[in-house]
C-alpha cells in the first residue's frame, strides 16, 4: 500500500491533485490509501485513482494502516513525519527534517506555489507529477450558468467586506446574472447577510455539501470568492473565477496561469493566510467592486473565445 497524508481542507486537498496523480501512475497497480479528513470524502472521489480514504483529524494520534510507502503530502514539520512513521512504512517519502530524524529529502522553500511544492517534492524521488494536471472528474448534474459569490473564508483578514460583496451581486444581477451565494453550515449568516444586502432572498442561498458545491462550480458562469477552497474547485473545472487575495500571495495559492481565471492582489509581501487577526487584511481593503467586476467581465469573455 502507499499512503499518503494530507490532513487539511478542501484547498488543500485540491492544490495536491498532481502529485496524488503522480503517486498513482508511478504505482498503478498498488493500493493508493490517503489519509485526510472523512468530511472530504465526496470532494477526494472527484481526484480519481484514490482506492481508500483513511480517517484522520489534523495530526492527532491515528490508528494508520501498515504500508510500503509513505508520502508526506501534508507538510514539514515533525509532526507529520511522526505520524507516517507510526505506521511502520518500508519507506518515508518526504521534506527533510532533522527534528523528525529525516534527512532523505529536498529542502523546504517557503516561496513554493503550493502545487508546484508537492510535485517537486515527488521530483526528488524520481516521480514524474504534472502541476497543470488539475482537472477533476465530472460531478452530478446541477444548474447550469449561476454566476458564483462566495464570501467566506477561514480567516477574518481573508474575507472581503460584506457591502463590497453584495455591491458585485447587486451589479451583477443588474446584468443579467443568476447570482447564488455560497457558504458551509458555519458561513450561512455571513451569507445570508450578504445575499440580504444585494437584495436577493433565501433562494440565492442554496445547502449545499462539498459534492453539491462542487456540481454548481463545474457549471458556473463565474466564481467570485476570496483565497479559499472554492476557487480551487473552480481551477479543477476550469470555470472562470475571480479569487480576491489578502495576506497571502497568488504565488503561492493563486489560480493556474489561464485567461479565464483572474488573481487581485494588492499586497507587497506574503503573510500567514490564517491571521488570529480578526481584521480584514489590508490589501483586501485595497480591493473596490469596479475592479472586481471588470475582472468578471474579462474571465467571462476569456471563456467565451476559448
Amino acid at each position: 500500500m502507499i499512503l499518503a497524508l494530507r490532513a487539511l481542507g478542501v484547498g488543500d486537498v485540491l492544490t495536491a491533485v498532481p502529485a496524488l496523480r503522480g503517486l498513482r501512475n508511478a504505482f498503478p497497480g498498488r493500493t493508493l490509501a490517503l489519509a485526510a479528513p472523512t468530511w472530504l470524502t465526496p470532494l477526494i472521489s472527484l481526484i480519481g485513482g484514490v482506492d481508500r480514504i483513511v480517517p484522520v483529524d489534523g495530526l492527532g494520534p491515528a490508528p494508520l494502516p501498515p504500508a510500503s510507502l509513505a508520502v508526506n503530502l501534508h507538510g514539514s514539520g515533525p509532526e507529520s513525519h511522526r505520524l507516517l512513521r507510526a505506521a511502520s512504512p518500508d519507506r518515508l517519502w518526504a521534506f527533510a527534517c532533522p527534528a523528525a530524524g529525516h534527512l532523505d529529502g529536498p529542502a523546504w522553500d517557503e516561496e513554493d506555489h503550493e502545487v508546484h511544492r508537492w510535485c517537486r517534492m515527488l521530483s526528488h524521488y524520481g516521480v514524474t507529477a504534472d502541476p497543470s494536471d488539475l482537472t477533476l472528474l465530472p460531478p452530478v448534474a446541477a444548474e447550469p450558468g449561476v454566476s458564483i459569490i462566495h464570501p467566506g473564508a477561514k480567516s477574518p483578514s481573508r474575507r472581503w467586506p460584506v457591502e463590497r460583496y453584495a455591491a458585485v451581486a447587486r451589479r451583477l444581477r443588474a446584468e443579467g446574472h443568476r447570482v447564488l451565494i455560497t457558504g458551509s453550515d458555519k458561513e450561512r449568516e455571513l451569507a445570508v447577510r450578504v445575499a440580504t444586502r444585494a437584495g436577493l432572498d433565501e433562494s440565492a442561498v442554496p445547502r449545499t455539501g462539498l459534492g453539491e458545491l462542487a456540481a454548481l462550480v463545474a457549471r458556473a458562469r463565474v466564481v467570485i470568492s476570496g483565497d479559499t477552497g472554492i476557487a480551487h474547485l473552480a481551477s479543477g473545472y476550469r470555470t472562470p473565477s475571480v479569487v480576491l487575495f489578502g495576506p497571502m500571495s497568488p504565488a503561492r495559492w493563486g489560480p493556474p496561469d489561464r485567461p479565464q481565471h483572474r488573481a487581485i492582489w494588492h499586497g507587497t509581501r506574503s503573510e500567514p493566510g490564517d491571521s488570529p487577526d480578526p481584521r480584514v487584511h489590508p490589501a483586501l481593503l485595497a480591493i473596490e467592486p469596479d475592479e472586481v467586476l471588470g475582472a468578471v467581465r474579462e474571465v467571462t469573455g476569456a471563456a467565451a473565445a476559448l
